[in-house]
């Protein structure tokens, strides 16, 4: 059981030898492309009458890019450290993939389910319609965000309150003023005016071979010590133009449209709620936490001590991820 101390941490321990079972689907979710990654033996949560759901789902809900296999390590060690007790899942964003050969970005039908689903406003009605139709309203959920992620998991959560939500994790969250932080300064007149000069080189190195794109990608990353090789194959991913133009007319929403932070919704539902700042975050800079903690005393309101980057998928899923096992304890012992 876990929160049994050493002996459940020494299981859990054994059984991460073990291969972990990795589910990868290609969906239309709103009629958009999107990639479901999917941790544990179930793969398929919508069945009410089944007796053998299980009774929490773990849902990452990534920032931008918006790409599963960003997560793919960290949904790993996240169900590992969970004791392989509860399907750990990564929805992309709409469009924030690259499609299989054979399958289009948007679906060839003529009902049109979603109105700009790339949008912002698009992508939190495309995570509530992901699981209306695929799991279970029986099943509470842990929703686990991350930067833009926790924009849309308030707006979730604000929107549709019948969700079973037993804990919601932000993690490096930008939920306000992201075009006055020192990243969104300088990235606001590129995302908002220039981006579509992007696409033309996009779109000529889309032409290159596949293992000189990932060596393109490993020359970006090489400050990084230790970067994860999931993400590297991820980030191949970023020479399709149509996921990149996915990609940045998001971010340009997000620099207009992350203005206030939702202090009513935060309010009503700070129980619930685990929020993860960074010291050096260029995107969400500390002054934010310290507002946000003023405001809210009572609130579980924590500021990163290890030195981790905003992108932590990148290097530190393993760390981050046992973290938030240890965050969850007490919550998943009462279940």
């Amino acid at each position: 059981m876990l929160g049994a101390g050493e002996p459940a941490r020494a299981e859990a321990n054994m059984r991460s030898e073990e291969p972990v079972p990795l589910h990868e689907e290609f969906i239309y979710c709103c009629g958009a492309a999107t990639h479901v990654l999917k941790c544990g033996p179930w793969k398929d949560l919508s069945k009410d009458e089944s007796k053998n759901l299980p009774r929490l789902l773990f849902m990452i809900i990534p920032g931008n890019p918006g790409l599963a296999g960003y997560y793919r390590t960290f949904i790993q060690a996240l169900y590992c450290g969970l004791n392989q007790q509860y399907p750990v899942w990564v929805v992309s964003h709409a469009g924030h993939c690259k499609p299989p050969s054979g399958m289009e970005m948007i679906e060839d039908t003529d009902i049109k389910e979603l109105e700009d689903v790339f949008g912002l406003n698009g992508q939190v009605e495309h995570k509530l319609n992901f699981l209306k139709k695929n799991v279970s309203k029986d099943i509470k959920l842990v929703l686990i965000a991350h930067s833009i992620g926790c924009y849309i998991t308030l707006e979730m959560m604000k929107r549709a309150s019948e969700l079973q939500v037993l804990r919601s994790v932000l993690l490096f969250p930008t939920i306000e003023r992201i075009a006055q932080s020192p990243q969104g300064k300088l990235m606001t007149p590129l995302l908002c005016k220039l981006r579509y000069i992007l696409y033309m080189p996009v779109y000529l190195l889309s032409f290159l071979p596949e293992g000189v794109k990932a060596s393109l990608v490993r020359f970006a990353l090489r400050g990084m010590k230790s970067c994860d090789e999931s993400s590297i194959t991820t980030s191949v991913n970023l020479f399709s133009v149509d996921c990149i133009a996915n990609i940045l007319y998001m971010a340009s929403q997000e620099m207009m449209k992350v203005v206030e932070r939702d202090s009513t919704t935060i309010k009503q539902n700070l129980k619930k709620l685990i929020f993860y700042y960074g010291t050096g975050d260029s995107w969400c800079p500390q002054h934010y936490y310290d507002e946000i903690k003023t405001d809210f005393p009572d609130g579980d309101i924590r500021l990163c001590e290890k030195g981790l980057r905003h992108a932590f998928v990148l290097d530190a899923s393993k760390e981050m991820a046992s973290m938030i096992t240890d965050w969850l304890q007490d919550d998943l012992t009462k279940l």
